[in-house]
């Protein structure tokens, strides 16, 4: 009776495993194979073809869009990361100074806000900012600005998770041997929370690549990203080519995931190796 008990359990448990699999993957698959339909209509298969995507090498406003994307979301990604790491060793390894809770409920609070309000509170900023001295115009400079306001929180969270983790005893020791503290940050801090920090940059990387609203509100004419180009053409009806580029991203940020989890993989068995061969030297 308890074997059959046990047994149900695991089932039961993989059944539900595997379908909120299904709920959360099986629209992504529906939508790379419709990707290669020969019909315009939708979710109406008449037949494979990669038409659409051919046509895409000819739709320039995608391709800029991309572009644009691609590049605010590299300059976002590292920003984030950068301020990031900086915001969370602060608060980890500074537990009192002026202001501390002030500065603690700042880094944390785009992560509650709306982004409407964000946007909007950032958009009614730069244009103040911009009619004072001409600059910035709305465009990549701007749309990258909240982005990166965006991105700096979630960095925030994932480094610092990482940093209460770690042993400080082996930052404590290297001060012990003379170290100043800048070193201690670099030689011994970074390469304990590296993979917290490549973890930071693909979250980061890919919150700013299909970001909307942030960069409806940020954008200026001519400056229009991916994601936006492709919300504007799905109001007045799906697009195959909107099918294409969405496999093609998806392709992209899969390939981009799978390295850097094989990277960071093989760098902490690296890692693990020189802990032991140190413990038994």
């Amino acid at each position: 009776m308890k074997g059959h008990s046990n047994f149900v359990q695991r089932w039961f448990g993989r059944g539900w495993l595997s379908l909120g699999y299904l709920f959360l993957y099986l629209p992504i698959v529906v939508l790379v194979v419709f990707s290669f339909n020969s019909s315009r209509q939708d979710m109406i298969w008449s037949g494979f073809s990669t038409q659409w995507y051919a046509e895409l090498m000819n739709d320039s406003e995608i391709i800029s869009g991309f572009g644009l994307s691609l590049r605010i979301a590299l300059l976002t990604a590292c920003a984030s990361v950068v301020l990031g790491t900086f915001a969370a060793f602060v608060l980890n390894r500074y537990q009192r100074f002026a202001g501390r809770t002030l500065f603690s409920g700042m880094v944390s609070a785009p992560l509650v806000m709306p982004e409407v309000i964000i946007g909007l509170s950032l958009l009614l900023m730069l244009v103040s900012v911009q009619k004072a001295f001409g600059f910035p115009e709305r465009g990549l400079v701007t749309i990258w600005l909240g982005h990166t306001l965006l991105g700096m929180a979630y960095a925030a969270v994932v480094v610092q998770s990482r940093l209460q983790e770690m042993n400080k005893s082996l930052e404590e020791a290297a001060m012990d041997l003379g170290c100043r503290p800048y070193q201690v940050f670099f030689l011994v801090t970074l390469p304990n929370i590296t993979q917290a920090l490549g973890s930071a940059w693909l979250l980061t990387f890919t919150l700013s690549l299909d970001d909307v609203v942030l960069s409806a509100f940020l954008s200026g004419p001519g400056s229009s990203t991916m994601p936006i180009v492709i919300f504007s053409r799905a109001r007045l009806g799906l697009d195959p080519r909107v099918n294409a580029v969405a496999a093609l991203t998806i392709l992209v940020v899969s390939i981009g995931v799978i390295a850097s989890s094989l990277y960071m993989a093989r760098n902490e068995r690296l890692r693990q190796k020189q802990v032991a061969a140190a413990a038994k030297g």
